[in-house]
């Protein structure tokens, strides 16, 4: 810093900052440069750009093809399998919220059920339609100590010409009901 300091010619105190300026050396070159006549550059040469060699194109080769058809088709599927896995998850919350709703109806309609046959609500209802208990005469009692039985009556039996009718009869009366 303090041979910057000597360089720019300011003595040997420093007022202020050591920092350089950034057009430093542009001044000096003008100061140094300053009664002088401008000075006219020689010709330009110009120069020949050296010869580029261009790469021949390579080919594509039909593996390099297929793996990345391969790592393509890998990413679609695994994005199908997260779209896949976000509907199943969005299902699942859903059928979550409805199972505590239909556990939280299952318990009313269980307190409900319970409370419909209890037998001091049921005799209450009763009362409060008008039943009664049956008295003594409305009692019936029927006696079935005999043993079981059942009688078969069984059809004449028809005819050719009767069945013949009866078929008849059928098939006229579904072509009717058919243009109906």
């Amino acid at each position: 810093m303090a041979s910057a300091a000597r360089d720019l010619r300011y003595g040997s105190s420093v007022d202020g900052s050591l920092a350089r300026e950034l057009d430093w050396a542009v001044r000096e070159r003008e100061l140094r440069h300053a009664g002088e006549a401008p000075r006219h550059r020689e010709a330009e040469r110009v120069h020949a750009a050296p010869h580029v060699r261009v790469r021949e194109q390579q080919r594509v080769s039909v593996f390099t093809l297929l793996g990345f058809a391969a790592v393509l088709g890998m990413a679609v599927v695994l994005l199908l399998g997260y779209t896949q896995l976000t509907v199943i998850s969005a299902d699942t919350v859903a059928l979550k919220t409805e199972l505590e709703e239909l556990e939280t109806q299952n318990v009313v309609l269980t307190a409900q059920y319970e409370q419909m046959f209890d037998l001091t609500t049921v005799r209450e209802a009763a009362e409060a339609a008008g039943m009664s208990k049956p008295s003594a005469s409305q009692i019936c009692y029927l006696d079935i100590s005999g043993g079981d039985s059942a009688v078969v009556y069984q059809k004449k039996e028809s005819g050719v010409v009767d069945r013949v009718l009866a078929s008849l009869h059928h098939g006229v009366y579904a072509v009717v009901e058919y243009f109906q």
